[in-house]
């Protein structure tokens, strides 16, 4: 193991390089009363407009991620409900939303690891 002046000496260096860009607490949305978690792929009505449309959804507080990626979808988004009848209320809201042509919906069963981001090469310049 390593002593903690050199954990923190390597945070301090992982820092400076960018590659730790800040920290934030971990909220259980479950605890919150959102039990449901559903991705949901965006496909847009004029793929040149895609800025426009990301701006729009970021008014919608039912979207906990965003991602802009290639395939027959535009968007993917990582969203949280309380219940089906919620999700609904939010699909019909990304529905209705300008740009936005059509939705698909994937409801997460169960979820075995969120915001995993693995071992750090030891060799990282830092």
């Amino acid at each position: 193991g390593l002593s903690g002046p050199s954990v923190t000496d390597r945070i301090n260096r992982l820092e400076a390089a960018g590659v730790i860009t800040g920290y934030r607490a971990t909220v259980d949305a479950a605890s919150l009363g959102l039990g449901v978690t559903a991705l949901i792929g965006i496909q847009l009505s004029d793929a040149t407009d895609h800025e426009d449309v990301a701006h729009r959804l970021r008014e919608v507080a039912e979207i906990e991620d965003c991602w802009f990626i290639a395939g027959d979808d535009s968007y993917m988004l990582k969203v949280r409900a309380s219940d089906v009848d919620g999700l609904e209320g939010t699909i019909r809201k990304l529905s209705g939303t300008k740009g936005v042509s059509r939705t698909r919906t994937t409801i997460v069963l169960s979820t075995k690891w969120e915001n995993r981001v693995g071992e750090l090469p030891e060799d990282i310049e830092a």
